[in-house]
């Protein structure tokens, strides 16, 4: 695994902690649909994308032109 790849994995391991966190000790209501949902989809995709090397928005981006690194 690359250094990239692990702070990919990382940071979404990160932001669904904080979320999960948020919502045990009531400071954040993830019963309800709402914008935390969105935050949930995208620690998750960065999660799976470190682990796996594919990424949804990584290829919508190529399919509109730009260019990989």
């Amino acid at each position: 695994m690359t250094a990239q790849a692990m702070t990919r994995t990382l940071a979404g391991l990160f932001i669904i902690f904080s979320l999960v966190m948020a919502h045990v000790y009531g400071q954040a209501d993830l019963s309800k649909l709402s914008w935390l949902w969105f935050t949930a989809f995208i620690g998750v995709n960065l999660f799976q994308s470190g682990l796996s090397g594919w990424c949804m928005l990584t290829n919508i981006l190529k399919k509109m032109g730009l260019r990989s690194a």
